[in-house]
């Protein structure tokens, strides 16, 4: 088997069909395909691919090169002296070198598949960092940003300490609402502002169909503050709608639909303080 495999590998089949070879070589290749099926197998695909090959790469010749030739031809016909014998059509014959059977492709596709390989695991090694370092990336940035909150808190919650205009006043729990809820708050009367601690706002987180809403009683009527939502993450100080009433009788809290209502719900009053 091995010897009909290198016969093949030879290369004397494609000089076969080119006819390029001795007549005692042509009866051997006649003969061995005679013999083994295997290379009478590979001696009809070379004759078939060669076949395709002129038939793809044929070029017409464009009709005033035709004629040209046809007269050419039929000139020389009437005189046999142009003619040269058959030996001498031979001498100037060019034998084209046969590329011989070679395993260079079979290298070269595996050395480009064993590179893609070796690409496609560094792009997945380099993904995974990537991924990394864009969760680092982003707790980094949470991290900032909790602390930007906290400083952005405590220079608020300074300046409201340092302004000796703002009062302090605790909100205590309503019968409607839980024990030991309640909410501080700091009102500057020369200022007319009111300010919310959300750090230290101890009630329910309410939903999202519904807000708390901060109350001042003026006169005996309700006066809008503004809505805010109980959220367990607020540090800072979160400023409330202005107030131009220079004296208030109390401040309270409701719970009322998102965004807000025109007068307060008093069956849902929170928390309630005086001064």
């Amino acid at each position: 088997m091995e010897d009909i495999k290198a016969y093949i590998e030879s290369g004397i089949l494609e000089l076969y069909v080119l006819g390029d070879i001795t007549h005692d070589e042509k009866l051997q290749v006649e003969a061995m395909a005679a013999k083994h099926p295997a290379i009478k197998s590979e001696l009809d695909e070379i004759e078939r691919s060669m076949e395709q090959y002129a038939e793809h790469n044929a070029v017409e010749p464009n009709e005033q090169l035709r004629g040209r030739i046809l007269n050419s031809l039929l000139t020389n016909l009437g005189d046999d002296s142009t003619f040269n014998k058959a030996e001498d059509f031979r001498d100037n014959v060019v034998t084209l070198p046969v590329a011989q059977p070679t395993n260079f492709y079979k290298y070269a596709f595996a050395a480009c598949l064993a590179l893609l390989i070796a690409s496609g695991v560094a792009l997945m090694n380099l993904y995974n960092k990537l991924q990394q370092s864009n969760t680092q990336l982003a707790v980094l940035q949470a991290d900032k940003q909790h602390f930007a909150n906290r400083v952005n808190f405590v220079e608020n919650e300074l300046g409201v300490l340092r302004d000796t205009t703002f009062r302090f006043l605790k909100l205590k729990a309503t019968p409607k609402a839980p024990a030991g809820a309640s909410i501080t708050i700091a009102w500057s009367k020369e200022r007319h502002k009111v300010m919310v601690d959300m750090a230290n706002v101890k009630m329910p987180v309410n939903d999202k169909e519904h807000q708390y809403q901060l109350w001042a009683l003026v006169g005996g009527k309700p006066v809008d503050l503004g809505v805010f939502d109980a959220n367990p993450d607020s540090t800072d100080m979160k400023e409330m709608k202005t107030i131009a009433a220079v004296k208030t009788d109390a401040f309270a809290v409701t719970l009322e639909p998102r965004g807000g209502s025109i007068n307060p719900t008093m069956d849902q009053m929170m928390v309630l303080g005086k001064f």
